[in-house]
C-alpha cells in the first residue's frame, strides 16, 4: 500500500499520522507527503473504483460552484488485491456547531446555483451581442449527472431525464425496490409499492422544478467545520429537486434549527413540502434497508402507508 501511494502520488515522504478511521463504508488514513497533508480512503469492494470516481466527480462539481468548501480531490487508484483508494486534501475538521446557519445558507446557495445560471443565460440571450460563446459554467436543464455515483456502496444510475418525477421513481425508488425484491421478496413491500407508485406524479402537480446540484447524502456524518467555516465531504451528487436533499438531514438529526431556518430564508417551503419530504425520506429508508438489513423494514413500510392515506 505504501509503495503504491508513493508511486501514484509522486512523493518520497509518506508518514501516517492520527488514528486510522472511516465510516460505515470505507476506511481512512491521514498522511504527511512531499506535497502536504492528505487523507486516503480505502475500500476493498469490487465497485470501489466506481464509488470513488463518483465521489471525486461530485467533489469537483461542488468545488466548481465556489460556494461551500470540500476537500480538494487528488486521485483514485486501483489496489493490487482488488478495490481502490482515493486520495484527497486533508482538512482538520471538527463537528458542525458554530457554522450551522452558514452551512444552511451555503446549501441553499448551492441549490440555487444552477437556477441563477439559467436566469443569467436568459438575460444574455435577450441582450444584443451576448449569449453563445461564453466560457463560464453551463446551465444544466435536466435531472441526473454525467457519471454514476453511489449512495453508500449502492451504485446509482444518473441518466439524464427532463422530468423529475420520472427520474426519481425510475432511478431512485424503483431501483431500490428492485433490490428489496431480489434480496427479500417482501410481499407487503411489493404490494404497498404497487399502490404508491402511480400516485407519485400527483405530488408534483403545478410545480416547476429546476434542476439543482445537490450533495446527495447530506447527513450529520458528512458535514463538519474548521476554523474558517463549514466543510462538506462524502457527496453523491446529481442534479435533482432541491427538496430531496433535506429528507436525509431531517431523518437522523444532527442539524440545528438554525441550519433549516437559514436554508428556508433563501428557499421557502413550497406547498406540499411535507408530503414530498416523506416521499424523499422513503428513498433513504429503503436505501438503509438495502445497506443494513431488515431493521429499516418497519420504517419503510410505515412511510409508504402514510403516503397512501
Amino acid at each position: 500500500m505504501e509503495k503504491l501511494l508513493k508511486t501514484e502520488l509522486k512523493t518520497t515522504v509518506l508518514k501516517a499520522f492520527g488514528s486510522s478511521g472511516g465510516g460505515y463504508i470505507s476506511q481512512g488514513q491521514s498522511y504527511e507527503t512531499d506535497h502536504g497533508r492528505i487523507f486516503v480512503k480505502i475500500n476493498n469492494k469490487p465497485q470501489a473504483r466506481t464509488m470513488f470516481e463518483g465521489e471525486m466527480a461530485s467533489l469537483q462539481a461542488i468545488q466548481q460552484t465556489g460556494i461551500v468548501r470540500v476537500p480538494q480531490p487528488i486521485k483514485v487508484m486501483d489496489l493490487p488485491g482488488g478495490g481502490a483508494a482515493f486520495a484527497m486534501e486533508y482538512i482538520k475538521m471538527k463537528g458542525l456547531s458554530k457554522y450551522s446557519a452558514r452551512l444552511g445558507e451555503q446549501i441553499a446557495d448551492l441549490h440555487l446555483y444552477n437556477q441563477k445560471l439559467g436566469e443569467k443565460l436568459k438575460k444574455e440571450e435577450n441582450t444584443v451581442g451576448k449569449g453563445a460563446g461564453g466560457t463560464g459554467p453551463l446551465y444544466v436543464d435536466s435531472f441526473g449527472f454525467h457519471t454514476v455515483t453511489c449512495c453508500g456502496y449502492i451504485t446509482q444510475v444518473n441518466e439524464w431525464h427532463s422530468d423529475w418525477p420520472t427520474f426519481f421513481v425510475r432511478h431512485r425508488l424503483q431501483a431500490q425496490m428492485d433490490l428489496i425484491e431480489r434480496d427479500y421478496g417482501d410481499r407487503e413491500a411489493r404490494e404497498l409499492w404497487s399502490r404508491l407508485k402511480p400516485k407519485i406524479p400527483e405530488m408534483f402537480c403545478d410545480m416547476e422544478i429546476i434542476p439543482a446540484l445537490i450533495h446527495g447524502d447530506l447527513w450529520a456524518g458528512n458535514v463538519a467545520e474548521d476554523d474558517s467555516g463549514p466543510v462538506l465531504f462524502d457527496p453523491a451528487s446529481f442534479y435533482a429537486h432541491s427538496e430531496f436533499e433535506l429528507a436525509m438531514s431531517m431523518i437522523f438529526g444532527g442539524f440545528s434549527s438554525s441550519f433549516f431556518s437559514a436554508y428556508h430564508s433563501k428557499i421557502p417551503k413550497a406547498p406540499g413540502f411535507d408530503k414530498r419530504n416523506k416521499l424523499y425520506q422513503l428513498f433513504n429508508y429503503i436505501n438503509h434497508w438495502n445497506h443494513f438489513g431488515t431493521g429499516y423494514r418497519g420504517s419503510t413500510l410505515n412511510v409508504m402507508r402514510k403516503l397512501l392515506k
